[in-house]
């Protein structure tokens, strides 16, 4: 097939924002199971959506990178 830059740039960008969400969702589970010292329950959040999305994001983001990541050679 031909190399086609304009489908490579897409997958870069795709995987960029794929780590950007992963890397998010990490801070967001760090901050719900209180790894870090950020107590979001006095902003009358519960913990357990934080933790939800954090996950979440993190397993999305994981898996948008690695798959993007996969195919930058086709």
């Amino acid at each position: 097939m031909k190399d086609n830059p304009s489908h490579r740039n897409k997958r870069l960008v795709f995987m960029i924002s794929g780590i950007t969400d992963a890397l998010i969702g990490a801070v967001l589970l760090l901050i719900g199971v209180g790894l870090l010292p950020i107590d979001i329950t006095d902003y009358g959040i519960p913990c357990w959506p934080v933790v939800l999305a954090g996950a979440f994001m993190f397993i999305i983001g994981a898996w948008m990178a690695a798959h993007h990541y996969s195919r930058l050679d086709e």
